[in-house]
């Protein structure tokens, strides 16, 4: 059995062996004594335990241990290297100037940069990371934000998930310097040479507005922590958790859509807008990584608010810079297949046919919505229409379309006695033939009984095809004189040149189920069936004095009558 003592290094209690604390205690006494003379002695060897401790808490976790015994202790220091060592290794580097920092090389850790930053030090420390300028990847940051914002979205996401350099071990750490008592050493005193540089030069160079704005915000930022730390803390507690609750709840909300596009095939295929763009293809893909793009953000301020208000362990770098990369793979496939998707709308493509309709008795047309229920084969065979609904017309519920609407109607002068309807279709496509294809693969119903013209609303595509901007312009060719009576359902469902409803306020007949038009030189016109008459001032006061004189003249004759009767009663 060994003996154990419990040590606290600076803030951390370790169960530590006798024979191994002696060990420790005889180090960290000769390099207190070494660099007893330092500028600040205190600071150097304050850090040089932090990393003492860092490293203990890695032994303990990696070997699922609870003391540290005299093999770690003599590890630790093989690591940071002895005094003696040190000694020899500082006498080198002044004879040898090519091996001066040569032991200045390690492993380098990513960590916000608190000593070089314009806002939270995210460019500088990736700079730090790659060994490279930070304006390189400032001007990375600052092109991102042209598209649609991202780059902001991402260094928000950086600045959450990248601890910030406290520690001088972090920023030696940060710039790949060895956590040696060499390291340590020359790290001080490469920042006190920058700090008499600094003041060498400060009153020659004149800071940037930019730096002054940001030390503002930064000593505002200060003095508002303060308030929150003393009575505001009971209302962050409180707003944290309406903002918690809130967020809970968008990431229910958006997985409830994934499940419902995808294990309940909401979208695929179903007329639903804009999921008709993609339809089959890429659904599945273009759904997982739009949930994943908005439900890591979410997820991230779900754990940091908890973090916060319940003041519980944040995640670890390690698993923050796994969601990272998660995020950033699927804004690139979300990316990638929005392009795909995009790329079936370059070009445009359309073609012409000429109906020739019947001409109407007098003259005299109706247009009306066509009410039928047209199924697919599909539909058809489900329904059982043969057996179950025969010598029966299913009616159209005309239920609200997402998509935008797709056909438009103009009605014009012929310069024939023949009517005719010319339709124009329309589509888009990756090159020309697939968007006259896309074009050519739609269809119109369309019938015409004796005067009664019925049309669609709607111009549909094959099913489960994925939609292509499909369009299709109606031109109803008449002759001049000819009258044309539309229904107000077909106006509100398809796109006229004609409105129904100015035509109906035009006749006083606001409550009609249809207007009349009348074909012109000039077009169609609203044939106006009753003419108002609106009274001048003068009119009405004409009006009005005749009214009163022929009141009073029948007063008149009621009093001569009266008169008159009793004049022959006394008689």
């Amino acid at each position: 059995m060994n003996k154990t003592i419990i040590i606290n290094i600076n803030g951390i209690v370790f169960h530590i062996e006798e024979d191994a604390y002696e060990i420790l205690k005889e180090y960290m006494t000769n390099v207190k004594r070494h660099f007893l003379d330092s500028a600040d002695s205190l600071e150097i060897t304050t850090d040089i335990e932090n990393r003492i401790a860092e490293m203990f808490s890695d032994i303990l976790t990696a070997e699922n241990k609870q003391v540290i015994v005299e093999q770690d202790v003599r590890s630790i220091i093989e690591q940071m290297g002895t005094v003696d060592e040190f000694d020899e290794i500082y006498e080198d580097a002044k004879t040898d100037t090519n091996n001066a920092y040569a032991y200045n090389t390690g492993e380098r850790r990513l960590f916000r940069d608190p000593d070089d930053h314009l806002v939270s030090g995210v460019c500088a420390g990736i700079a730090n990371y790659f060994n490279i300028q930070p304006v390189w990847v400032r001007l990375a940051f600052a092109l991102s934000f042209l598209f649609a914002g991202s780059g902001l979205l991402i260094y928000i996401i950086l600045w959450i998930v990248i601890p910030k350099a406290l520690t001088r071990s972090d920023r030696m750490a940060m710039k790949g310097e060895k956590l040696n008592l060499q390291g340590f050493k020359n790290n001080f005193e490469e920042e006190l040479h920058s700090v008499r540089n600094h003041l060498n030069n400060l009153g020659q160079e004149a800071r940037p507005l930019v730096y002054k704005l940001r030390d503002f915000i930064t000593d505002f930022a200060h003095h508002l922590g303060l308030f929150f730390n003393g009575a505001g803390k009971i209302i962050i507690k409180v707003v944290g958790v309406v903002i918690l609750l809130a967020f809970f709840a968008g990431a229910i909300a958006l997985v409830v859509a994934l499940v419902a596009f995808l294990g309940f095939g909401a979208g695929h295929g179903n007329g639903m807008f804009p999921m008709s763009i993609w339809a089959n293809e890429h659904a599945d893909r273009i759904y997982i990584a739009a949930f994943l793009t908005a439900f890591i953000p979410v997820l991230t301020i779900i754990l940091m608010l908890i973090s916060a208000v319940f003041n519980t362990t944040s995640i670890s770098r390690s698993t923050g810079t796994i969601i990272l990369v998660i995020w950033i793979c699927a804004i690139s496939v979300l990316v990638f297949y929005i392009a795909k998707v995009g790329s079936n709308f370059r070009e445009t493509a359309s073609f012409t046919q000429t109906v020739n309709l019947k001409t109407a008795p007098n003259n005299v047309y109706y247009l009306k919505l066509d009410n039928v229920k047209y199924l697919t084969r599909d539909d058809s065979l489900r329904l059982d229409i043969k057996n179950n609904f025969r010598n029966m017309i299913l009616t159209n519920d005309f239920e609200d379309d997402p998509e935008p609407r797709n056909i438009s109607v103009s009605i014009e002068r012929s310069d024939i006695s023949q009517p005719v309807m010319i339709e124009s279709f329309t589509a888009k496509g990756g090159n020309y033939e697939s968007a006259l294809l896309n074009a050519r693969d739609t269809k119109y119903i369309f019938t015409q009984e004796d005067s009664v013209l019925k049309l669609d609303d709607k111009l549909r595509r094959s099913p489960n095809s994925a939609w292509h901007a499909e369009y299709l312009d109606i031109t109803i060719k008449l002759p001049l004189n000819s009258k044309v009576i539309i229904d107000q359902d077909l106006n509100n469902r398809i796109n006229l040149n004609a409105s129904v409803g100015d035509c109906k306020t035009l006749n006083k007949q606001e409550n009609a189920t249809s207007a009349t038009f009348i074909m012109t030189d000039n077009g169609l016109q609203c044939k106006v069936d009753t003419v108002v008459i609106v009274k001048t001032p003068a009119q009405v006061d004409s009006a009005r004095k005749a009214s009163s004189a022929k009141t009073i003249a029948k007063l008149q004759a009621q009093i001569d009558s009266t008169k008159k009767a009793d004049s022959v009663a006394k008689h």
